[in-house]
């Protein structure tokens, strides 16, 4: 039986990815109370790495698009967090975003908000509007354009 939140995935047409295994020495996300943290996930679209630099050889569209990635990535490891039931979440705390950019580079937030506005959409305002910092670096890991992690309330 599918809760709300997987019904709520379906009717925006949303899969989401396998929760991706960790690369390097850290566990994918720690429970502790009833808090959540999702470590960074980078942006990985359905053909692979999203790779890029925003301000140099990648469109703000295509940024937003990245950060979504990421978002799907967070909803997948949530999704792990929680046993499998993502109505479990009762608030998106906070995001940290990480923007792949020239150093002149300045529209941060608007990537950023390829993620939060997922958040939103899926777990409506209430519960899916949250705190958030969206900061541009000179690289990420692999060359993506965009990492996110992720604090999490839940049931």
């Amino acid at each position: 039986m599918s809760g709300n939140i997987d019904t709520r995935l379906n009717d925006l047409g949303i899969t989401l990815p396998e929760a991706p295994a960790p690369a390097a020495n850290y566990v994918p996300f720690v429970r502790t109370g009833n808090l959540v943290y999702i470590s960074g996930q980078i942006s990985i679209g359905a053909d692979g790495l999203i790779l890029g630099k925003l301000g140099e050889n990648m469109s703000d569209a295509s940024g937003v698009a990245a950060a979504r990635r990421c978002g799907m990535g967070l909803l997948a490891q949530l999704k792990a967090a929680c046993d499998g039931d993502l109505d479990r979440v009762k608030r998106v705390v906070k995001l940290g975003g990480f923007v792949n950019c020239t150093p002149d580079y300045t529209n941060h937030p608007a990537i950023i908000n390829g993620c939060s506005d997922l958040m939103v959409e899926v777990f409506g305002a209430k519960i899916g509007s949250h705190a958030r910092a969206a900061v541009g670096t000179v690289s990420l890991p692999l060359g993506v354009a965009v990492e996110v992690e992720g604090i999490f309330e839940i049931a």
